[in-house]
């Protein structure tokens, strides 16, 4: 699921930086940048979790904590 929302995140940003490089309005433009910004913060916070989820399910693999 994580990395549907990574997905889903990622494709939201780049709509948004390609529906600010099509705009001719400035007021257009600077907000479809904020929205882009918003949504590559949601995409690279939801990617550290996954890597942080990975490595921490790893460690109790490896500590012999599987199933706690």
């Amino acid at each position: 699921m994580a990395a549907n929302q990574l997905d889903f995140y990622r494709a939201r940003a780049d709509q948004a930086r390609a529906e600010g490089e099509a705009a001719t309005l400035t007021h257009v433009r600077e907000r479809c940048l904020r929205s882009e910004a918003a949504w590559t913060a949601l995409a690279d916070r939801a990617e550290r979790n996954e890597r942080q989820r990975a490595a921490e399910a790893e460690r109790k693999a490896e500590a012999g904590l599987v199933g706690s």
